[in-house]
């Protein structure tokens, strides 16, 4: 992921337009039918989707539906209800494959997107961000680095998940004097962790919590200073038929008040629990 500077607006949609980048990879189910895209749109419901492997925000329902469940999911459907408009969460495959929705506008809505300048050029960011994300050193819990700053995990070896970024200034100063093994998985970087082949594992807060908790891996601990923190935004697309001012605004202000209502945390531990538990 990058570290982007947050924009700041008001409980508003901004609109923008930056030539696009490509997305980097294909769609193992681009085939996927997407429901109730054909023909005219009364835009009395939604379709929303995400990145399905990212729990506790977003994944997939083991109930044969295709919709995606979690923490982000939960959110986006009570701001449908406060808006006067139903919105379902469908997977519809990869990240990858969700973007490519939102550029062609089969899909309405993604259930948390981190902002970047090129994704304005298919989509509206609302603002405020619903949710925050924070990446974090974890560790054995018998084990204190006293992480503070980068520089304190010199000298000691690490681990993430391959293809992550934590912001370019962290991936620069990583490949210049760290030294950070990349694994397949969260759950093997966790296990690793857990059988003292590495000192330090690099992952996101929320989602390390969710799959310690469904391993039932209690032996690890995170530190309060994060390596670094992004935002989660709803975003909808520009060619979705019902982008308008009118809908734009009932959003906006749903989006707001749940916010500043502080429902979100409650959702966040909700879900934590249930994928932890294995259920939905």
């Amino acid at each position: 992921m990058q570290l982007v500077t947050r924009a700041r607006c008001a409980a508003t949609v901004c609109v923008a337009a930056i030539l696009a980048t490509g997305i980097a990879h294909a769609d193992e189910a681009a085939g996927y039918q997407i429901p109730g895209t054909g023909g005219d749109r009364d835009c009395t419901r939604l379709l929303a989707s995400g990145n399905p492997d990212y729990p506790p925000y977003l994944w997939p329902a083991n109930d044969g539906s295709n919709h995606l469940i979690g923490a982000a999911a939960d959110f986006l459907m009570r701001v449908g209800e406060v808006a006067g408009v139903e919105i379902e969460v469908v997977n519809t495959g990869s990240w990858g494959r969700v973007q490519q929705n939102m550029r062609e506008g089969s899909i309405d809505l993604i259930a948390g997107a981190f902002f970047t300048l090129p994704r304005l050029e298919y989509m509206d960011y609302f603002y405020p961000a619903f949710l925050g994300t924070r990446t974090v050193i974890w560790t054995k819990d018998n084990i204190d680095i006293d992480y503070g700053r980068w520089e304190d995990l010199r000298g000691l070896e690490g681990l993430t998940v391959i293809n992550n970024s934590f912001g370019q200034e962290f991936d620069s100063y990583a490949a210049e004097n760290l030294t950070i093994r990349e694994v397949p998985s969260l759950e093997q970087g966790l296990r690793m962790l857990e059988r003292d082949r590495a000192e330090y594992l690099i992952y996101e807060e929320f989602p390390g919590k969710a799959f310690a908790a469904r391993e039932n891996i209690k032996d690890i601990q995170s530190y309060d200073t994060p390596v670094s923190e992004e935002d989660l935004y709803l975003t909808m697309s520009h060619r979705s038929p019902c982008n308008t001012g009118e809908m734009r605004g009932r959003i906006a202000q749903a989006l707001f008040t749940l916010v500043t209502g502080k429902v979100v945390d409650e959702m966040m531990n909700a879900n934590i629990a249930r994928w932890g538990a294995g259920t939905n």
